[in-house]
């Protein structure tokens, strides 16, 4: 499988452009966007996701880390300000780490829940067809060095104690404070343990670049949020960069003009990366919902948020930006609650030393 994997990978790159094939299927939950006559690759995707209960978080607390008894291992104040300090020092050195920080964090919490498998290279059953190499992420997530920066900075003054689900949480929060200008505070409790496994054919529960709406609403429903957190996370698309491949075959679709920039800033190249917010590329702001109205988006996964399901909060967002900046705080945080595991070996979990492997 993890040969056929990375062949798909590949193989999008050639087959993603409108000139491939004039009809294609869409696969992998919308990651893989394949001529009709490849949709053999597509065998076992489409399978049906259940709807979720809203994740309860069961066992997380803010500030986990302060709580000091004699019968706590947890005890580790200065946890959350190291990973700030990573944060910051990153973002301040390439504000584009930031948003990379904020899609690992959705891209551990959407397979196994937040228990950091997207961070791991080899498994407890020694798979090493990591969510890393899965189609959603290959040569495509960023932020794994201030991952294990905070991480090793951690374990100096508290072995042992602060899980990296929890920094993938932590961070995730710093940088969408740091990327909003202070204007965007996530309430984001402590407590995770770290997952054992990860498989790259897992991470088809993420929502694609090609989803249309209602593989979209599937895909978040089946994780146990609704439509307004759906819609209020789609918002990070307005930080952050994205590889033409997931976005060539809109081109006649677009805004003429946008098209045409986009066109020769991929300059025929799927793998040249562009800005998805062309007005504000390094805040986090409500200036990606009036980009869904004016049809300049980058992916059909946006352009179809302004369907008449949608368009009425996407209207909202565009207009209420307060408004938007709190729906943003609590789907980051109910994200962050998702198939948590907060009692260790119980739950085949634990407490990484190092976030890329298991102990």
């Amino acid at each position: 499988m993890a040969t056929k994997l990375a062949a798909l990978v590949v193989l999008v790159a050639f087959l993603a452009g409108p000139a491939a094939c004039e009809g294609v299927t869409i696969c992998f939950n919308g990651w893989l966007r394949l001529p009709l006559l490849n949709t053999l690759l597509c065998r076992g995707s489409g399978i049906p996701r259940k709807p979720a209960p809203p994740p309860s978080g069961l066992g997380l607390v803010y500030g986990y880390y302060n709580y000091n008894s004699s019968t706590s291992r947890s005890y580790c104040p200065g946890a959350e300000g190291i990973v700030r300090g990573a944060v910051e020092k990153a973002v301040a050195a390439n504000r584009g780490i930031g948003a990379g920080l904020i899609r690992l964090f959705f891209h551990d919490c959407f397979v196994r829940g937040c228990d950091a498998s997207v961070l791991l290279t080899t498994t407890n059953s020694k798979n090493s067809d990591t969510e890393r190499e899965g189609p959603p992420n290959k040569n495509s997530l960023r932020g794994f060095e201030v991952i294990e920066e905070a991480k090793a900075a951690i374990e100096a003054v508290c072995p042992n104690t602060v899980s990296c689900a929890d920094i993938v949480a932590f961070a995730a929060r710093d940088a969408s404070y740091i990327l909003s200008d202070r204007r965007i505070n996530i309430a984001m409790p402590g407590g995770r343990y770290d997952g054992r496994e990860s498989f790259a054919t897992e991470t088809d529960q993420l929502p694609g670049p090609f989803s249309n709406t209602a593989q979209l609403q599937e895909s978040f429903t089946a994780k146990g949020l609704n439509s307004e957190a759906m819609i209020a996370l789609s918002g990070a698309h307005t930080i952050g960069s994205a590889r033409c491949m997931f976005f060539s075959s809109r081109f006649p679709e677009m805004d003429p003009a946008f098209a045409a920039k986009l066109k020769g800033q991929c300059n025929g190249n799927d793998n040249t990366n562009v800005d998805q917010d062309y007005m504000t590329p390094d805040v986090l702001d409500k200036q990606y919902y009036q980009n869904v109205i004016d049809n300049k988006v980058l992916f059909t996964s946006d352009a179809v948020l302004s369907s008449t399901e949608t368009i009425k909060e996407v209207k909202e967002n565009a207009n209420m930006p307060e408004a938007w900046e709190r729906k943003f705080e609590r789907a980051m945080e109910i994200m962050g609650k998702i198939e948590v595991k907060t009692i260790g070996n119980q739950q085949g979990a634990e407490i990484r030393k190092v976030c890329s492997r298991v102990n």
